[in-house]
């Protein structure tokens, strides 16, 4: 756990509880102690921790703007972490962000690798989870299987494919 939690170029000391349950399973709560003076928040190995939760959903592309596109993006999300966490949110559910031509709202899923490119990069995003995470967020993304584009590979290879054909 703690090593997902690590930022890059910083070295952690751990502080943390370890609590028991009701039910006698043990999870740890606490902080780390970066060598830049910053702390990080642990996530706890609790199972039922969505009981207790405060879930905020959101679209990035209508969160927060960073560039001024008048698209939500997922810098403009990093920048309002704070923000959210002020509320009181314990984590994020992000409605889907991969590539998509967006003719069904992001659920027409175009590649499930990617970050769509009005939202920005890679990089982009996991510079956002690793900041969520350091402040104790989660993070959960709806990753929607059943909703693949007509412009997904799978699904331009079964539409080429003769009938019966495994891909049909």
């Amino acid at each position: 756990m703690i090593s997902r939690l690590a930022l890059l170029n910083s070295i952690p000391v751990k502080m943390a509880t370890t609590l028991i349950n009701s039910d006698d399973s043990r999870y740890s709560v606490g902080s780390e102690l970066l060598a830049d003076g910053g702390v990080t928040q642990l996530l706890t190995d609790d199972p039922l921790w969505y009981k207790d939760a405060i879930i905020y959903e959101l679209h990035v592309r209508t969160f927060y703007d960073s560039d001024g596109d008048g698209v939500g993006d997922f810098r403009g999300l990093t920048q309002r972490l704070d923000y959210l966490q002020d509320l009181g949110v314990t984590a994020l559910w992000l409605l889907p962000f991969c590539p998509s031509p967006l003719k069904d709202d992001g659920y027409d899923t175009s590649d499930y690798t990617g970050i769509h490119a009005t939202y920005g990069t890679m990089r982009d995003f996991k510079a956002f989870l690793r900041e969520a995470h350091r402040r104790g967020l989660r993070v959960i993304i709806e990753l929607v299987l059943n909703h693949t584009s007509d412009q997904h590979p799978w699904f331009r290879r079964a539409r080429q494919a003769k009938p019966g054909n495994h891909w049909r």
